[in-house]
């Protein structure tokens, strides 16, 4: 950033400005020039506690550690970020600065609010559940991130490999603090926990049988290194003594900390359950939604948009002249080979191909509504067997900034009779293109946003944006096929009903298998789904209330916008104003679209 600021100098002599103008517009340019400076050293100072979070940013400091995961690194960090957040405070004038920089001025303390209150609450939060767990996201990092371009780079891995023994003591500790506390996971998470952590060391070289994943990933990097023979042989003796050692050992004692918690269970209630649960699931509400809105008030939105969503539902079903209810055509959807793909290995690799055509397409007219495309990669992949239990139906991995590692989509390929066809188009454009791969990329990929906000987010935001291109894509001429049609509006259904399933197991404290026979009733999701989805709303009170109040704010936006403009509005320039800033708390996104409405009208 120093050398930016000389560039900057040297150019506006060059102009030769001055009087008063010169002088106010060289005030301007060199305080943002230094506030952003400061934003982005800010950023690399929390960054310089995650070495794993350098490592998602394709760097190599501290290559050979994992993170902090004791309450006394979380403790570090919210010092060092209320300390950055008084220094910014008393460092700069607001009045100084360009209404970009004002932005991200709020935005900065919006994050440090965010995380005082996430502080607080830091205790009600489950470490390992049903959706994962330290012992399925390690490997599932060190697989993915952690290049190994050099023989030091391997010899990062297999420090890594040990290190894990530190982290499980730390996870071990923070659990058991918890459960004095009264906050233990529920009854149902101990079960796939356990084994996914008992599949990381089954297998070579913990057990007979087949290569582990970790041990494959390192054979595989290791091998393909430039190095003499003895040295590849010395770094897998290395790679195995770690393993079998450390690495086993720490996740051993994982497991046993588990087994000894495990009674303290409370069975499977929402949050109102823990103490001060309904302080603490209003909060989660709020972070969730970047709103005000009340448990009620979600409940009662989520019912009111199933309602407007089946009746377009109804509208298809006469159309294919299909006579019966709306249930009995879930059942035909479900229980119909045509919609399904076989559950074998070439029946994965169907899914795959078509879930990559869904993606191309979009790519091929992006063009006409967008006024920028990332740059950056876009992958589908299954999910690796081993961590298949506790992982998600189909999520998304950011890309590396360098472009060493592409935008991943991942879909859980674990039983393909859960599967359905008609689903598969949606769920491209939101995991995909042009949903979480075009948001998340072009804000990494946006020159001039600090680092904050290029890798920052908000769930309401980003999740919102991500429903709203499922729909975006109708518009775009694709759900030619009216089952696929169907299907968008069956993963819209969902997104509605998860305003309802939410609240109702945190806030009204429905039972699980209420919850179940409620999707059951408003869905076409697979037994196997609606058991994931019901678990991961139980174990992350309010995430999933993000999806639907954050598409309700774009559409809205778009609707005031083309009321607004008339025929001027332009879908390119839309999406651009949307995007263009980064993740934003949905009240900073309304201003920001506002803001250019204006500047449209002239």
């Amino acid at each position: 950033m120093s050398s930016f600021t000389l560039t900057r100098r040297h150019a506006l002599a060059g102009l030769a400005l001055t009087g008063p103008l010169a002088s106010t517009a060289w005030a301007a340019e060199s305080e943002d020039a230094r506030f952003n400076a400061f934003l982005d050293a800010a950023f690399e100072k929390r960054a310089s506690l995650s070495p794993q979070t350098l490592t998602g940013l394709g760097r190599k400091e501290m290559y050979g550690r994992l993170d902090d995961y004791s309450v006394i690194g979380d403790r570090m960090e919210m010092v060092l970020v209320e300390d950055q957040l008084a220094r910014m405070q008393a460092g700069f004038d607001q009045a100084r600065l360009s209404p970009a920089s004002r932005l991200s001025w709020r935005l900065f303390e919006n994050q440090v609010l965010t995380q005082r209150g996430d502080y607080r609450w830091r205790n009600h939060g489950y470490i390992a559940t049903s959706m994962g767990s330290p012992a399925g996201g390690i490997p599932v990092f060190l697989i993915n991130q952690h290049r190994v371009d050099s023989v030091e780079d391997a010899r990062a891995y297999v420090s890594r490999l040990v290190d894990v023994k530190r982290v499980m003591t730390e996870v071990s500790k923070d659990l058991e603090d918890r459960a004095r506390g009264g906050v233990v996971a529920p009854d149902f998470t101990f079960e796939p926990v356990e084994a996914d952590a008992r599949k990381v060391i089954t297998g070579a070289p913990f057990t007979d049988g087949p290569d582990t994943a970790l041990w494959a990933d390192l054979k595989k990097k290791v091998g393909a290194l430039t190095a003499a023979d003895d040295v590849k042989t010395a770094l897998l003796d290395e790679g195995r003594a770690a393993l079998t050692g450390p690495f086993k050992e720490g996740y051993e004692q994982f497991i046993a900390t588990q087994a000894k918690i495990r009674p303290l269970s409370k069975g499977a209630d929402g949050v109102w359950a823990l103490p001060d649960g309904e302080a603490y699931y209003a909060w989660r509400l709020k972070v969730s939604t970047t709103t005000d809105m009340t448990a009620d008030e979600v409940h009662q939105t989520g019912l009111d948009e199933l309602t407007r969503i089946q009746a377009e539902m109804r509208t298809i079903m006469d159309e294919v002249g299909f006579k019966g209810s709306l249930q009995d055509f879930f059942k035909l959807l479900r229980t119909d080979p045509k919609f399904q793909y076989p559950n074998t290995p070439e029946g994965k690799a169907a899914y795959l191909k078509d879930a990559t055509a869904f993606i191309d397409q979009v790519m091929a007219v992006a063009p006409k509504w967008f006024q920028r495309l990332p740059k950056a990669k876009l992958e589908v992949r299954a999910v690796e067997a081993w961590r298949e239990a506790t992982a998600g139906i189909a999520f998304y991995n950011r890309p590396s900034p360098d472009g060493s590692r592409p935008g991943i989509y991942y879909v859980n390929l674990s039983d393909m009779t859960q599967v359905l066809k008609p689903q598969i188009e949606g769920i491209s454009y939101h995991e995909g293109a042009p949903g979480h791969h075009f948001q998340i990329a072009l804000a990494m990929e946006t020159e001039g946003l600090p680092k904050f906000r290029k890798f920052g987010g908000y769930g309401a935001y980003s999740e919102g944006w991500g429903l709203y291109s499922e729909r975006l894509g109708r518009e775009m001429g694709f759900y030619q096929d009216p089952y696929s049609n169907f299907g968008r509006l069956t993963t819209e259904a969902w997104r509605a009903v998860r305003l309802v399933v939410d609240t109702g197991l945190h806030h009204k404290k429905w039972t699980r298998e209420q919850a179940r026979q409620f999707f059951r009733d408003n869905t076409l999701l697979s037994e196997r789904d609606i058991a994931k989805e019901v678990d991961r709303y139980i174990c992350w009170p309010g995430q999933a209330t993000s999806y639907k109040i954050g598409e309700l704010k774009i559409m809205a936006l778009r609707a005031k916008a083309r009321k607004d403009l008339g025929e001027a509005f332009d879908i390119r320039a839309f999406h651009d104003a949307v995007l263009r800033d980064g993740a934003l708390p949905l009240d900073v996104l309304e201003a920001q679209v506002e803001a250019w409405i204006a500047g449209a009208k002239g």
